[in-house]
């Protein structure tokens, strides 16, 4: 009986690298630094180094030389290694001999700077009252001039639109429209059938008490068509639009899509801003006409349940006590509004970063710049209109 036998030759295991180490020797003209291992990152290559580590050099020392035969592989981890002992050597007093090194380390050990850098120093000054508030001025007229440019490119490249000239493209333009406009058509009605609403039931009770519930009619009408449906016509086209383009804005800087349009010499303004400001500036006039007939809606629905009168004569008390000059006067106010709301969006979005978090950021703060430049917008309105008598 033979004993059959493997005729394959065993197979032979790869031996694990060995590790890095170094040690620190006295040689004939000073201390030694031999190294030997695989000086990579994934075998542990990352090794400190520091001034400690030398001993106080023998008189007559000079240099620090280095041994590299035990070396058998090494990467950017040696080169980091190598560039902490020669700052320890010069901190010993001690010239870093590069001859013993490969040549390929100490073409890469030349290009390092021959010190570390120095810490960032932060600057402990602090600005006073009146530094702040010069700075805060001067940043405020910076900005004012910035959107009052960017207001006078978009008016340009609109003159350019009528002529066939713009370089805005149709299509943008007609999304923007419908984005801006029929897109918005259900929470604006939502929220103007509500307020009018809101406004007749709190006008009944309380004109209730002087017998004079039918002049609820005027304060429902008044009330939605002068102020009430512009101002929150434009504070949900705020937060609903004017964040959107921010954030769209923000998206395409962060994308280098801005950048790309100004190397091919496509003018930002016409091309990008344009359709945005423009279709928000025609749409919030007629969203807020549309709002305005909600709100008296509204109040008309409340209005039935609450007082004992015909709906055509609540219709009839509404027409005869809301004057045209009111519908004039809230028209004028949405166009200014949109085209408000509009800019500040655009110029937050050209501003912001270039991360995904100042997307948000951006985001959240043309709303909030919206909002208060609404109201602050509509009582300079209601100044001008107490001084022309409207």
């Amino acid at each position: 009986m033979t004993q059959q036998t493997d005729p394959s030759p065993p197979t032979a295991t790869a031996e694990p690298a060995a590790r890095p180490a170094w040690s620190l020797q006295t040689g004939p003209h000073g201390p030694c630094l031999s190294v030997r291992g695989a000086w990579t990152v994934p075998n542990g290559g990352v090794l400190p180094f520091t001034a400690a580590d030398i001993p106080p050099p023998p008189p007559g020392t000079t240099s620090l030389s280095m041994d590299t035969a035990g070396i058998t592989a090494w990467d950017s981890s040696f080169i980091s290694f190598l560039w902490e002992a020669k700052q320890a050597a010069a901190s010993a007093g001690l010239a870093f001999e590069q001859d013993g090194l490969p040549a390929p380390a100490q073409r890469l050990l030349a290009l390092l700077p021959p010190n570390p850098a120095p810490p960032a120093r932060h600057d402990s000054h602090k600005q006073n009252l009146l530094e702040k508030t010069g700075d805060l001025t001067l940043g405020t007229l910076n900005e004012t001039g910035v959107v009052a440019s960017l207001a006078l490119d978009t008016t340009r490249g609109a003159m350019h639109a009528l002529h066939g000239k713009s370089r805005m493209r149709t299509k943008d333009l007609i999304t923007d429209l419908w984005n801006a406009g029929p897109n918005a058509l259900l929470i604006v009605g939502v929220v103007n059938f509500l307020i009018g609403a809101i406004l007749a039931f709190v006008g009944l009770v309380e004109l209730r008490r002087f017998a004079a519930e039918i002049y609820v009619t005027n304060l429902v009408g008044i009330a939605c068509a002068r102020e009430i449906s512009a101002i929150m016509t434009a504070i949900i086209m705020a937060g609903r639009t004017g964040g959107a383009y921010a954030a769209r804005i923000a998206t395409m800087l962060g994308n280098e899509e801005i950048d790309a349009l100004q190397v091919f010499g496509i003018p930002i303004s016409g091309y990008i801003l344009l359709p945005a400001i423009l279709s928000l500036s025609l749409m919030m006039p007629l969203l807020y006409l549309y709002g305005t007939l909600i709100g008296i809606l509204g109040g008309f629905v409340v209005s039935m349940s609450m007082m004992d009168v015909s709906p055509v004569g609540y219709w009839i008390s509404t027409v005869n006590g809301v004057e045209l000059k009111e519908f004039v006067f809230g028209f004028i106010k949405a166009f200014f509004f949109g085209s408000f709301i509009a800019l500040a969006a655009c110029r937050v979005g050209l501003k912001a970063g270039r991360s995904a978090a100042d997307v948000g950021i951006a985001a959240t703060r043309a709303v909030v710049i919206g909002i208060v430049g609404i109201i602050a917008m509509d009582a300079v309105f209601a100044v001008m209109a107490n001084a022309l008598g409207i």
